[in-house]
């Protein structure tokens, strides 16, 4: 989820949710004004929460309010380089951890760029995730995987999220090649909206990410000046239900 989509308080009550709706893991975006990885949906809801006053002190205020009631679910904070950098990397970190944050997806740091922000991370006990994608061959797939902790995120189509539907045959076959070279968990990412695919692919690797769908489903209860309603929360965390319901059949 897009940490103030579509605006504060509506965000955290989905957030504080998820759990229950059977998320494992928790995947807060936060908003950037250029989220060059995302596709047009999770674009319009990074600009709705920039819109309704979202900042990176307020999603770290976030993680610490959703951590008052649950202390199990991990929480990744995914995002873009150029807001971290302005908070600067050293507080960032300290006030990432105080806060309650596992680990960081930050897309577009490579790790030839690794002393800027992921070694530090790593040193100061945070998880740093990197993504691999259809294109990243076994020459490149090593340097991608050094530092890399908590588990890989395997981008599962060529393309920015939500634009396409992962194939579940070819996404186990790059799972299986991923393996060969980690022992972390294979996670999959971009272009899973239904549960079905959602079975397909856990079948095939350690778990799923779901993002573009729940932007989509929050969405379509907003009014025509980007405001929740009474439905809003419930249709997110609807999804997420039915999510984990058919992964559950599968597995």
């Amino acid at each position: 989820m897009t940490a103030g989509d579509p605006d504060y308080d509506t965000s955290l009550t989905i957030i504080k949710g998820l759990p229950e709706a059977g998320a494992d893991v928790i995947e807060i975006g936060m908003p950037f004004t250029d989220p060059m990885a995302d596709g047009p949906a999770i674009q319009a809801s990074s600009l709705r929460a920039l819109e309704a006053g979202q900042t990176t002190i307020k999603t770290l205020q976030m993680v610490r309010e959703f951590r008052k009631t649950e202390v199990d679910t991990p929480i990744v904070l995914m995002g873009y380089y150029n807001p971290i950098y302005i908070y600067g990397c050293d507080r960032f970190i300290k006030d990432a951890l105080d806060a309650g944050v596992d680990g960081l997806i930050i897309v577009d740091l490579p790790p030839e760029e690794d002393d800027e922000l992921c070694i530090p991370a790593l040193a100061a006990g945070l998880n740093f995730i990197r993504l691999a994608t259809p294109t990243t061959d076994d020459k490149r797939l090593p340097k991608v995987l050094t530092n890399t902790s908590g588990f890989v995120y395997y981008v599962s189509i060529t393309g920015i999220t939500g634009t396409a539907t992962p194939d579940a045959d070819i996404v186990g076959t790059a799972v299986k090649r991923l393996k060969n070279h980690t022992d972390l968990p294979v996670v999959v990412g971009f272009g899973v909206t239904t549960p079905e695919q959602a079975a397909a692919i856990c079948t095939q690797a350690d778990g799923v990410v779901v993002g573009t769908a729940l932007v989509n489903a929050l969405m379509q209860t907003l009014t025509k000046d980007n405001m929740g309603d009474a439905t809003t929360v419930d249709s997110v965390l609807s999804l997420v239900r039915d999510l984990k319901q058919g992964i559950e059949r599968a597995t």
